[in-house]
């Protein structure tokens, strides 16, 4: 290979550079903003705030362009302006969490670089099928051990060591993603045909069904029984969507609405939590007058209060009366200081991730990686879907963490991850393009130089053809 062809094949993340670079700009201005609303003067550890976001952003850039070159040069810059616009939001009204929060930023970065030079191929998970989901189902039951685990307001999602606590199912969620994309790739044939008679009719296989069916209700369960709404809603939509696409067959889809009707009205009358969530959801006035429960009309409260432009940053005034307002309901305070227009640029921007990772998902060269990354995507995005959804009253309040926004270890931790998955599939995307693209190009440089090196062939002359 020549010197300018390794040159035209070496990757130029300049993209991913300039993107970070008006990210930090956002966020410096952003947490400038803030404490001038809140102190009326700038802030006093300014620059080094806005260090920290920069170093920490350069050392993932660096860390990816040395074990991840040819991957997308987006995703990274939307999770760090996002997570910055959240930590600033998180500063503003908890200086101890943002400090915590900075804390996880930093060890986020690590797992990240640590993923990309762990990984180097996607597919090789895939032989850990059933050790992806044991591992899933041992932390998804993790909050049941004694002593470690927490039951907070109703909800057992919490495992605490020492002074430390965390929420395994963060990371049972991707365990989970991995598991289902392997077997639906490996099974992708028999759950799109109907082969087995039953009745009169054609039906696919039990066997094959059957086994996936009873790992996903086993998992629902042991969320129902931990009173983990918000994570049982998405792993529900999930698992039907990843049906879907892997089969592209119909009759999934009406069978996950039926079930979700028929679940949806036993969880009403059977667990007192769902119960109180779609009460709320239907009538949160009633609450906020009878019973005291303010969470979400507050939050109406602190969105309309922002309207179009916001109060601007560090000037609201409803969002310190909205419970947990640095985690479940961070929303409804980036509603109420940035307005509609804020609230807009926000879901844009996870719109724009989530578009990215399905762009990834539809490059990949197997069906295996192509589930993955579609799993992983869907994750993410219906997380944000389920709570901002649920502080907009488009579906119950789940009380899940808004990703990357959201103060929480376990989530920043988990998102990163998921960051780092589909960058390691987006690179692999792009090497296996370059890799027939650089074959073509050898063989022809081997053609040319041998020419070169013989000089043109002339034609054989016979006898006759040599005048006397």
């Amino acid at each position: 290979m020549t010197a300018s062809h390794h040159e035209a094949t070496t990757a130029s993340r300049s993209a991913e550079l300039s993107l970070l670079f008006f990210a930090w700009i956002i966020i410096a201005a952003f947490y400038a903003l803030a404490s001038l609303g809140v102190h009326g003067h700038l802030p006093a550890h300014l620059d080094i705030v806005a260090l920290f976001i920069v170093a920490v952003s350069l050392v993932v850039h660096l860390g990816i362009r040395r074990f991840a070159p040819y991957s997308s040069q987006v995703l990274f810059p939307i999770a760090t302006l996002l997570n910055g616009i959240g930590y600033v939001e998180i500063a503003r009204y908890n200086t101890s969490h943002a400090t915590y929060q900075a804390l996880w930023i930093a060890v986020s970065a690590v797992i990240l670089i640590a993923t990309l030079a762990l990984v180097r191929r996607i597919s090789d998970l895939d032989r850990y099928r059933y050790l992806t989901l044991l591992v899933a189902l041992v932390l998804m039951v993790a909050p049941y051990t004694p002593h470690f685990g927490e039951n907070i307001y109703g909800s057992r999602l919490w495992v605490a060591i020492g002074p430390f606590s965390f929420q395994p199912v963060e990371i049972a969620k991707i365990l989970l993603a991995f598991f289902f994309a392997s077997y639906l790739a490996a099974n992708r044939d028999l759950l799109s045909t109907a082969t087995q008679r039953f009745m009169g009719r054609l039906i696919v296989p039990p066997r094959v069904v059957v086994p996936i069916f009873v790992v996903w209700g086993v998992a629902l369960m042991i969320l129902a029984a931990e009173n983990n709404i918000g994570f049982a809603m998405m792993l529900f939509v999930l698992f039907f969507a990843l049906l879907w696409v892997t089969t592209g067959l119909k009759t999934y889809v009406a069978l996950g609405l039926a079930f979700f009707v028929g679940g949806g009205a036993l969880a009403f009358e059977l667990f007192y939590q769902v119960h109180q969530r779609i009460s709320v959801w239907l009538d949160p006035w009633y609450f906020l007058t009878h019973q005291g429960t303010y969470q979400i009309a507050y939050a109406w409260f602190a969105i309309a209060n922002g309207g179009v432009t916001g109060t601007g940053l560090g000037l609201g005034t409803i969002g310190s009366q909205v419970g947990y307002i640095t985690t479940d309901t961070i929303f409804a305070a980036l509603g109420e200081e940035l307005g509609f227009v804020g609230i807009v640029v926000i879901v844009s921007l996870f719109a724009l991730f989530v578009a990215e990772g399905f762009r990834i998902a539809q490059r990949a060269h197997s069906d295996y990686t192509r589930l993955v990354a579609t799993a992983l995507t869907a994750t993410l995005g219906l997380q944000a879907f389920f709570i901002m959804g649920g502080i907009l009253r488009v579906v119950p309040f789940t009380g899940i963490t808004l990703p990357f926004m959201a103060y929480g270890g376990s989530s920043l931790f988990s998102n990163y991850l998921i960051v780092a998955l589909l960058l390691r599939i987006s690179d692999e995307n792009a090497r296996e393009r370059r890799g027939g693209d650089v074959v073509a190009l050898d063989m022809t440089e081997v053609v040319t130089s041998r020419v070169r090196r013989r000089g043109p062939r002339l034609p054989r002359l016979s006898e006759t053809d040599i005048p006397n």
